[in-house]
């Protein structure tokens, strides 16, 4: 079975539980979109199934094995909301560290192809913002998580990022988060919003209004 699993999520920041009894699921094939308001538990969740962060309580399986930590498996990568990688590091070194398995496919790409000898804090914000998620999509892992991935790029970039995903969709399973509902809603083939602690599936924007996600 080709497919990342965790239930029983239990966390808390002090007093306050952030996640409870969460469960989620993402099979290769499906990008599942992970919505909620600030403070709902998005981030530390997927840094929870990444191995970042310690909860209280989880059960993580990776195609059907139980995993203590998403990252030691090697089949699980993250892309975090800020910039993650140093700004002096050459485009061309961050294809040797990053990229196995894809590196003939990323080398046709223009941002890297025009920028191979550029460290990657001589690009600007958007396209690095752009290639620091593309070199998570088209790393070797089976499952991507992908930590608002649209919020700093401009919406031709978010277009081509989202084109990569359905790209590699059929290899991989995705779990992307982000506060611009509508690019969610675009690239995912389901949506789970995480609120008041849970989990609900959702279908619709109407469903998001039901659950005071977007105003009614």
């Amino acid at each position: 079975m080709q497919e990342l699993y965790i239930d029983s999520v239990n966390h808390r920041y002090g007093g306050n539980e952030v996640l409870s009894s969460v469960y989620l699921s993402c099979k290769v094939g499906e990008v599942v979109g992970l919505l909620g308001r600030n403070g709902s538990g998005k981030s530390t969740l997927l840094k929870i199934i990444f191995g970042s962060i310690q909860p209280k309580f989880k059960h993580l399986k990776i195609d059907g094995e139980f995993k203590l930590k998403g990252y030691l498996t090697h089949q699980v990568s993250y892309l975090p909301q800020g910039y993650f990688i140093p700004h002096y590091l050459k485009i061309k070194d961050l294809i040797d560290l990053y990229i196995n398995r894809y590196k003939e496919q990323i080398l046709q790409l223009d941002v890297f192809k025009s920028n191979l000898n550029e460290p990657i804090g001589n690009l600007s914000g958007g396209n690095r913002r752009l290639v620091e998620a593309l070199l998570i999509v088209y790393s070797d892992a089976k499952y991507v998580l992908l930590d608002e991935p649209f919020s700093q790029l401009a919406p031709l970039l978010a277009n081509d990022l989202k084109e990569h995903i359905f790209k590699l969709k059929s290899e991989k399973g995705f779990i992307i988060t982000d506060h611009y509902y509508r690019q969610i809603m675009e690239v995912s083939s389901r949506i789970i919003l995480l609120h008041n602690g849970c989990n609900y599936a959702i279908n619709n924007e109407d469903d998001l209004r039901l659950h005071n996600y977007l105003p009614k």
